[in-house]
């Protein structure tokens, strides 16, 4: 992933679901899509880890769930339609939950992605146009492609981070 292009200053830190204190002293914005292998690689790696922040005060998690045009994953974007935005701890959850089951709905067509998050969540679709829109609007201007793509500060990362490094920059 070519981070070098990536302009972190067009970021917003509260646009997305913002799990954490909003005061909390460091913030970590992450563009991810439920159906990445990638993105799974990244959240459950890091999620004990950013918890145990986010539980201290410490860390604001801001997750950006970024429909992309990439067929594989626009069976993510059908799931990011049904998480309740306005409710951001039960979205977190599901988010958790999307990322255990991937492998359950991962080739599922589009409309029976539509049924399993109808089926298995209660969830109904709560597409949110002027949210979905605004996180694209903003990837776009910040010169983001891939997922996921996390900053910290000026750090901006991918999966790849170790959680020693992740720390080192959440400790900084």
């Amino acid at each position: 992933m070519d981070i070098s292009i990536i302009d972190a200053s067009k970021v917003k830190r509260d646009l997305g679901l913002v799990i954490g204190d909003p005061n909390a002293p460091k913030t970590v914005v992450e563009f991810i899509n439920v159906r990445c292998p990638y993105s799974k690689e990244w959240f459950e790696k890091s999620k004990e880890t950013l918890d145990g922040y986010i539980a201290d005060g410490k860390v604001k998690r801001v997750i950006k769930l970024f429909d992309k045009e990439k067929e594989s994953l626009q069976r993510g974007n059908i799931a990011h339609h049904y998480l309740p935005l306005n409710d951001s701890q039960k979205s977190y959850d599901l988010i958790t939950e999307l990322f255990k089951t991937q492998e359950t709905w991962k080739d599922l067509t589009l409309e029976e992605v539509a049924t399993y998050m109808e089926e298995t969540f209660n969830l109904t679709d709560v597409s949110d146009k002027v949210a979905i829109d605004a996180i694209i609007n903003e990837a776009n201007a910040a010169h983001i492609q891939f997922v996921p793509t996390v900053i910290v500060d000026d750090h901006i990362f991918d999966e790849s981070i170790d959680l020693s490094t992740l720390k080192s920059y959440l400790d900084n």
